[in-house]
This record gives C-alpha cells, sequence and structure tokens, in this order.
C-alpha cells in the first residue's frame, strides 16, 4: 500500500508541475514570450538535445593497383603505394603453380589489368583479369594447348546472400580468385576498369 500511495503522489507532484507550466504560458504568452518559456519547459522536461552536426561523407577511394598474394590467400587494394583494404580469397582448386591450359584449375600468376566487367554472373559481380597475355599465349603455343582466357575475380552465389563467409575452408574455384558478395561489391565500386593486378605466389 505504501508504494501504491508513494507512486500516487508521484503523480500528483508531476500533475501539479505541468498545472504549473500550464498557467505560466498563458500568463506568458500575453507578457515577454518565448524565452521565459523556453526556460520553464527546461525545467519540467530538461534541456533540449543539441543538434550535432552530420559528419561529411568520405570521398570513395579507388584503387590505381591490386596484389593478389596467393600463398596468403589475400586480395589487396593499394592506393599510391598503401593498401586501404584487404580480403580473404579461394583459389582455384589447383592453387600451386602458374596456369598452363584450360581446365587445369590453377589460377595464373603475373601482372595483368581488370580489362572488363559483368553483372551477368552466377557469382554477384565479376571483373574480367586479361589473362593470358603474349608471354602466356606463346607458353601455351610451345605446348600446343589452350591457354584458357575466363579468369575473374568473383563473388559467391548470389543466393549466398550480401554476406562474406566468415572463413574460407578450400580453394574452389576453376583457376579465378573468389571472394565474398559483401567484398566483390566494394571491390567493384573501388576498381576502375584498366586497374592493373599483380598476381603473386
Amino acid at each position: 500500500m505504501l508504494g501504491v500511495f508513494t507512486a500516487r503522489r508521484g503523480v500528483a507532484r508531476i500533475d501539479w508541475r505541468i498545472f504549473r507550466v500550464l498557467i505560466a504560458m498563458s500568463v506568458l504568452s500575453l507578457t515577454s514570450g518565448c524565452e521565459t518559456i523556453s526556460g520553464i519547459l527546461a525545467d519540467l522536461f530538461g534541456d533540449s538535445p543539441v543538434a550535432m552536426p552530420e559528419p561529411e561523407p568520405q570521398a570513395p577511394q579507388f584503387a590505381d593497383r591490386i596484389v593478389v598474394r596467393k600463398s596468403r590467400r589475400t586480395l589487396e587494394l593499394l592506393h599510391d603505394g598503401a593498401a586501404f583494404e584487404s580480403f580473404p580469397i579461394a583459389l582455384g582448386r589447383e592453387p600451386r603453380g602458374q596456369k598452363q591450359e584450360e581446365g587445369d584449375g590453377r589460377t595464373p600468376e603475373g601482372i595483368y589489368q581488370i580489362d572488363s566487367r559483368s553483372l551477368q554472373t552466377h557469382y554477384t559481380r565479376a571483373l574480367h583479369i586479361s589473362y593470358p597475355d603474349e608471354q602466356d599465349r606463346d607458353r601455351a603455343r610451345a605446348m600446343k594447348v589452350n591457354p584458357g582466357s575466363a579468369i575473374f575475380i568473383h563473388g559467391l552465389p548470389s543466393d549466398y546472400g550480401p554476406f562474406d563467409p566468415p572463413q574460407w575452408y578450400r580453394d574452389w574455384t576453376e583457376g579465378c580468385i573468389s571472394v565474398g558478395n559483401a567484398a566483390i561489391v566494394k571491390i567493384w565500386d573501388a576498381v576502375p576498369d584498366g586497374t592493373p593486378i599483380e598476381i603473386l605466389p
């Protein structure tokens, strides 16, 4: 009962304060006006929150170079020689060594370019790597094999959702470089066509 009585007294106290404010506002509306009214409202409800300025949007950072380190399973985006993003990757099912021919499951090694891109892919988004270069073609010609050409940086199937896997457990592509679906959107936005990509062992 004491708790109920105390609670009711608290409600009565609040009602009386509101009544006092309404009376004061009625009087002041005929006299001095808003500044004094604002002070009474602050006394009842506390100071109004101060509006904080919104942070200025940062300009998007573009990569002028991509470095892939196959042994570390990383893809780095660089600008002026400094890496500003790094992503875990999965490689071809035969990750060691230079790609020799179509279907060997290897990821190329060397310096290439991002020469085109496509949304028409099962893997969310895809950036094409300019493999094979002239040296790759000469090697394949000497071996009398087809060097292959469909080498991309791509995401996961769209059904996976807009996420990155928490961990890569194995290399699974036919020679492409796979990242997560959140990662491929960041890479797509940061990498213009013509950006060089260096793929290291």
